[in-house]
């Protein structure tokens, strides 16, 4: 069966300034995103479809799509303010960017046909990450609402140099999700985690819950479900200029009204990313090592 890698890569502009202010984290001057393909490419994926703004869609093209485009099918959709807005609805005038990770989803609508995984461009996954989600995937068929999530420890995904969101998760003895909670401030503290509550005040967390990265396994039924729920998002955000409709929040709904299954996979590997500047070394260390145990090759793409 045909796979597709669905890359969110339109907030790439906003967090760096620009595409080209990306640093390459591999050897050969690789990003991130190199290493997410190349290990999708390997599992089994055979086509993936970026989801860029307009504002970095010709320079996405020129340093990532045109090494990308001779090994896979590649299609390219734009997140803006106003895509797949429902008919009536005014963007708020202080509103700047989209409308998050379930929106940028939703926007796939019409470009994607296959069981697909939905990833985050700058989140370093680990490769059996993506062959778990593969072997998951291959059996599902299109109109099925059975989806799937890689599950990591949250203390193996937080920042030394700010909060993080990550979606909670709650997990039955089975391995499928029962409910998933997103939490915009985490941060490490001396005994785990913690994180602000609705009211602003600091919760504690052990660092051993499942989090979930942003890391799925859908099908096109997916869709149906994202666009059901956007206009009930956008009236309830209304006046809400930050306001993201969260693909975890989605996924959340669908279970506790009985209308999916998601699967938690387990997966060996540590997750990485850069979620500011500063974690940069890190992450260049990490994938010094796994090119030194022979996981990759010094240049991905030679």
């Amino acid at each position: 069966m045909s796979l597709t890698l669905v890359v969110l890569a339109a907030g790439i502009g906003s967090r760096y300034g620009g595409l080209k202010q990306m640093d390459p984290m591999g050897p050969s001057g690789e990003f991130i995103l190199d290493y997410s393909i190349f290990d999708a490419l390997r599992a089994g994926f055979d086509e993936v479809t970026f989801v860029v703004n307009r504002q970095v869609e010709a320079d996405f093209k020129a340093v990532i799509g045109a090494r990308i485009e001779r090994r896979l099918r590649v299609q390219y959709v734009v997140q803006e303010l106003t895509t797949g807005l429902p008919a009536g609805v005014a963007v708020p005038p202080d509103r700047k960017k989209p409308w998050g990770t379930g929106h940028a989803v939703l926007v796939c609508r019409n470009a994607v046909r296959t069981p697909f995984a939905a990833i985050n461009a700058d989140d370093f996954y680990g490769r059996e990450s993506f062959r778990a989600l593969a072997e998951f995937l291959e059996k599902r068929s299109p109109a099925e609402p059975r989806y799937s999530m890689v599950g990591f420890l949250l203390r193996n995904t937080l920042s030394e140099h700010g909060t993080v969101a990550r979606g909670i998760c709650d997990v039955d003895a089975g391995g499928l999700l029962r409910r998933v909670v997103e939490r915009t401030r985490i941060e490490k503290a001396p005994d785990g985690a913690r994180f602000t509550d609705d009211s602003g005040k600091w919760q504690p967390l052990t660092g051993n819950e499942i989090v979930s990265m942003n890391m799925w396994g859908f099908t096109p039924a997916i869709f149906q479900s994202l666009a059901d729920g956007f206009p009930r998002f956008l009236a309830a955000a209304a006046g809400h200029p930050k306001a993201e409709y969260f693909m975890p929040s989605v996924v959340d709904e669908l279970i506790r009204n009985g209308a999916a299954t998601t699967a938690v996979l387990p997966t060996p590997d540590t997750w990485s990313g850069v979620t500011y500047p500063a974690d940069k070394p890190v992450v260049v260390q990490r994938i010094r090592g796994l090119i030194e145990a022979g996981i990759y090759p010094a240049s991905l793409w030679r």
